[in-house]
């Protein structure tokens, strides 16, 4: 269950995810199961880069309904799937994709961040609480080159 505010996104310039599976973690004999759920989404300023995140999804009576804190557990992998070309004027640290992960306050946010000195473009996920911050992290590297003999 995506909890991503579509209207937020419309103003901020950043992609949706798509789901592409979810895999049940825990039974609940009431409400939802625990689950893991991958999405993949691009970096919207950067074509031909591709991002797949997995989130572990708290079930239960709460979860089916919306109300549950997801765990600050996730995992970032990030691939060159076409050609890159970096935009003029490119700034670091842009966040390129957020997922609200509780009712209040609490999110999954994906920096882009440049290391123009290794040519690459480095991907950090980060949960982020209003209140108290989460040192979760995932990390995700893809190196500018050439694709397909360009």
């Amino acid at each position: 269950m995506k909890r991503t505010l579509p209207f937020v996104l419309l103003f901020s310039g950043m992609t949706q995810a798509e789901e592409v599976d979810c895999v049940t973690t825990a039974w609940k004999l009431i409400g939802a199961n625990h689950k893991v759920c991958v999405e993949a989404f691009s970096d919207p300023k950067i074509p031909g880069v591709t991002c797949h995140i997995s989130q572990a999804r708290t079930g239960g009576i709460s979860g089916a309904v919306g109300l549950a804190e997801d765990p600050s557990k996730f995992s970032l992998a990030c691939r060159q799937t076409g050609p890159i070309s970096l935009p003029p004027g490119l700034k670091s640290g842009a966040k390129v994709f957020s997922e609200d992960t509780s009712v209040f306050f609490k999110t999954t946010d994906v920096i882009r961040m440049i290391d123009t000195r290794h040519n690459t473009l480095v991907y950090l996920a980060i949960s982020r609480k209003i209140i108290e911050g989460a040192a979760a992290s995932s990390l995700s590297t893809v190196p500018v080159m050439p694709w397909g003999g360009k």
